[in-house]
């Protein structure tokens, strides 16, 4: 008698059994890692680091939110967001200003200078993207960004 395997698929034991070409977060993690790296250097030509540069692109699209709001949309750590706005604010990229209602909160917001330089990064942001997908059709790029919106909807800890 054949035995029915339950609706959720049978998880193996070990990453040796998994493999490391199987395992998704090793996979999802050395791409982000070579899309990085790729860039890295182009923005350190601008004098611009991977957090600045994230910080900024999420400004790009979503301008005023909060510092915390903005930790997660960057996934960078608290302490290394708050030296990044720092520095950020310094060079008059982006300002802070307090919540209106509510004080405790600080908004986050992009300047001219900010999107001015947000918007030359980004072709090379574009570009490593456009390399990262060449052979992917509009079928499968959907079906990705399909299944990724599900898993960080498994995970996420943050209702954004």
């Amino acid at each position: 008698m054949e035995q029915k395997l339950p609706e959720k698929r049978q998880r193996i034991s070990t990453l040796g059994q998994i493999g490391l070409q199987q395992f998704a977060p090793y996979l999802m993690n050395r791409i982000m890692g070579r899309y990085n790296a790729t860039l890295r250097e182009d923005f350190r030509k601008q004098g611009l680091t991977i957090p600045q540069v994230r910080t900024l692109a999420v400004l790009s699209v979503t301008d005023g939110v909060t510092v915390n709001d903005l930790s997660v949309y960057t996934v960078i750590e608290q302490s290394t967001l708050s030296r990044t706005l720092d520095t950020l604010e310094g060079q008059g990229l982006v300002r802070r200003e307090q919540g209106v209602t509510d004080s405790r909160f600080r908004h986050v917001f992009l300047t001219d200078d900010g999107r001015a330089l947000f918007t030359r990064a980004w072709p090379a942001m574009h570009d490593a993207f456009e390399a990262m997908f060449d052979g992917v059709d509009d079928a499968e790029y959907a079906a990705l960004i399909a299944i990724l919106q599900k898993m960080l909807k498994n995970i996420r800890k943050h209702d954004i």
